[in-house]
This record gives structure tokens, C-alpha cells and sequence, in this order.
């Protein structure tokens, strides 16, 4: 994006910043074998960002600090797809029991980690996560996962629609182009939610580990 397009933005009242909340969770959204998988049809070539949602999930268990991880799982008969299905035929990797739905090397939930298995884009969509976040007490979510332009950012726009502060991990998310995925950054940094760097994001957890 250039200088103009960003200077054009602050200029109309784009851009703000949210600032971190006091009480974070982490959310890593979908990042499973079909992005990773050079045989699958929807690799996306986003081994940089794994490595960096690894690196991030591992200063967020040490700041103790609630985390969740999502996935995306059909019944056999894909009943359960809707127009996103009959939209989206890739989504064919995700049927019930599919090795491409198995969560990524290294970001394996640990036990008491939530999992939360979704059909559609956003996390929040048809799901208990908005009420368990509000009922722990969260006011702010830290986002990493795939992709950026689908399920990472209709997550991020449903976390600011439900109260809470969303904070996008840049080297965190990925997509199979670079072309949506830093149109889909500029514009949730715009709009919705702050878009961060990961050393920022690893700054703030590591002080709320000493409180």
C-alpha cells in the first residue's frame, strides 16, 4: 500500500488505535494441514506465518493468558455447509475425519485449551465463543491464523462488532497471495482493529506475565 493511500486514510479519520485491553485472550483461527499440505488444493505456502504463530503461541502460555483454537469440521454429507459449501468446494478438505483438518505441527491445543469447531468464516458465527469470551471476563482478542482475507478477518470484524478489542498478529496470519492479504491488513488496520507486529505483541504479554 503507498504512502498517499495511508496518508488519504488518516486524513478522512481512518486508522485510530485501539490500544492492548487488560484482559486478552488468544485466538488462533484454523490453522490446520490444508494450508500446509503441498499435496492439498489449498496450500497457501504460509510456513513463515506458522513459525511465527508458534513463537506467539508460546509467550502467550507463558503470560498464562486464555487461548483458542478453532477449526473447520462437515458432517460426511456436507449438510451442515450451506452456501459457504456450495460457494467454496475446497472446503471439501474439511469433511469430517480428513487428515487436511489436523491442527498445524507445533500449534497442537494442550488439554485445557478450548477448541472450537466451526462451518462457517468467522469464529463467532454460529458459536458459544463470544459468550465464553465475555463470560471470562476478556475484553480483548490477540488473532493469528488463516487466511487473512477470509476466516481471519471476518473473525476480526465480528470480535469488534461483539466489544472486543481485536489485535491482528501480522507475521501471525497468511494467505495464498500476498495481493489479499495485505489488502485485507490495510483495511481492518483502518476500520476495525489494530494490526501489530509480533515483537509488540510479545512486549505486552511478557508484562503481563510479571503482574
Amino acid at each position: 500500500m503507498t504512502s498517499e493511500l495511508h496518508d488519504d486514510y488518516a486524513q478522512a479519520g481512518f486508522g485510530d488505535r485501539l490500544g492492548f485491553g487488560k484482559r486478552p485472550a488468544l485466538l488462533i483461527v484454523d490453522f490446520v494441514q490444508a494450508y500446509l499440505d503441498k499435496s492439498c488444493s489449498m496450500y497457501a505456502g504460509v510456513e513463515q506465518a506458522l513459525a511465527a504463530a508458534v513463537e506467539l503461541l508460546g509467550a502467550a502460555r507463558a503470560s498464562g493468558i486464555p487461548i483458542l483454537h478453532t477449526n473447520i469440521e462437515y458432517a460426511p454429507g456436507f449438510e451442515d455447509g450451506g452456501i459457504f459449501y456450495r460457494k467454496t468446494k475446497a472446503l471439501e478438505n474439511f469433511k469430517q475425519g480428513s487428515p487436511m483438518g489436523a491442527f498445524a505441527a507445533g500449534l497442537e491445543p494442550l488439554a485445557h485449551e478450548l477448541v472450537i469447531t466451526k462451518q462457517y468464516p468467522s469464529a463467532f458465527f454460529g458459536t458459544s465463543l463470544a459468550s465464553t469470551l465475555t463470560s471470562s471476563g476478556i475484553d480483548s482478542v490477540i488473532i493469528a491464523g488463516l487466511s487473512t482475507s477470509g476466516c481471519v478477518r471476518a473473525s476480526t470484524l465480528d470480535a469488534m462488532q461483539y466489544g472486543f478489542i481485536p489485535i491482528v498478529v501480522r507475521e501471525a496470519v497468511g494467505d495464498r497471495d500476498p495481493a489479499p492479504h495485505e489488502a485485507s491488513l490495510f483495511d481492518l488496520q483502518a476500520k476495525y482493529a489494530d494490526v501489530v507486529s509480533l515483537t509488540e505483541v510479545k512486549k505486552y504479554l511478557a508484562k503481563l506475565k510479571l503482574r
